[in-house]
């Protein structure tokens, strides 16, 4: 249900129903999300995925996020380093989470320890592109969801996840074209050495096989009897010292004609997102390498990580600039 209430927000805005308390709220009230007015609520992200931190128990509104960029606006409030310490957190897991995985990576195969750059590999004018009308098409749908027109919401956002999928379209392609190059570098295994045919064993000496007919007898003389079971022991017998007659004449093998690359070659060849942790297969092909990119664990971690730069970006402005930086944004 909680997840079901969740879609309905982002489609219909959290006050769908008319709570009228959320007009009687003001932006700095305890219940009311800081991290949302800010930019980016944690909470949002990583929705139905293993990353989920459940619905926000504060406040999301749209109404008081314009309230609280007008007072910034003017310096009397900065949340912005709340999100930043937020942001921090989660990168800092990740990156975490990637190293433990190139330590597992190196201790099995060295050669498969490394870490794609996914964002330098996937950028291209056109991916960048795309990025840029994604946000713009982001703030029209918060602009609709504002002003109470869902219906221009909801298309907007359609618009959103067809202009996302053509980008994880582009990016799976980009990779993909990595990849080939980094398959190529993969040694090819080197095929076993084919053994001769070996000779038809040598009949069993004649002890053993003065047993055998022994039990043959014995089995035809107990299956004349109607004694079935004993027969088929006997059988049985008869047929393992024949087993074990060839296996004493079987030639034993040379482990010293091997090599070690005979033995084994890692068939799967595992490299990792440096956005997201994700493991990534060489032999991925485009349709798996695109729900990569476009789901929601990677693009989670693509905001975060591109909201860090913006925080980092602002704090190293005074107020003058950082209003022509947003200006600036908007043409």
């Amino acid at each position: 249900m909680d997840a079901m209430r969740k879609q309905l927000d982002v489609l219909m805005g959290a006050n769908r129903n008319g709570d009228v308390r959320e007009v009687n709220r003001k932006y700095f009230d305890r219940d009311v999300c800081r991290l949302f007015l800010a930019g980016l609520c944690p909470h949002d992200l990583f929705q139905l995925t293993k990353m989920d931190l459940g619905p926000c128990p504060k406040v999301h509104s749209l109404q008081l996020r314009k309230d609280y960029e007008e007072v910034k606006a003017k310096g009397s409030e900065n949340f912005d380093r709340e999100l930043e310490d937020m942001i921090d957190r989660l990168i800092v897991e990740c990156e975490r989470k990637i190293q433990r995985a190139l330590k597992r990576l190196a201790d099995e195969d060295a050669k498969a320890a490394i870490a794609i750059s996914v964002s330098e590999v996937t950028q291209s004018e056109e991916v960048a592109q795309l990025s840029k009308e994604i946000k713009e098409k982001m703030k029209e749908a918060d602009i609709f969801d504002f002003e109470g027109k869902t219906d221009d919401k909801i298309k907007t956002m359609e618009l959103v996840e067809e202009l996302r999928s053509k980008r994880a379209d582009m990016q799976a392609t980009l990779l993909l074209d990595a990849f080939n190059k980094d398959r190529a570098a993969i040694p090819v295994p080197i095929p076993a050495p084919q053994m001769a045919a070996l000779p038809a064993p040598p009949p069993p000496d004649a002890r053993t096989q003065e047993l055998i007919n022994e039990k043959l007898s014995k089995a035809e003389a107990l299956g004349e009897q109607g004694m079935v079971e004993e027969a088929q022991k006997a059988l049985e017998e008869a047929e393992a010292l024949k087993k074990l007659a060839a296996a004493r004449q079987e030639p034993v093998a040379d482990p010293a004609k091997y090599s070690v690359a005979d033995v084994r070659i890692t068939d799967q060849k595992l490299r990792l997102c440096d956005i997201c942790g994700a493991f990534l297969s060489v032999y991925d092909n485009d349709r798996r390498l695109a729900d990569h990119f476009g789901g929601k664990l990677h693009l989670g971690y693509m905001l975060i990580r591109e909201k860090l730069k913006e925080l980092q970006v602002h704090s190293c402005m005074p107020n003058v600039q950082i209003q022509w930086w947003e200006q600036l944004n908007k043409v």
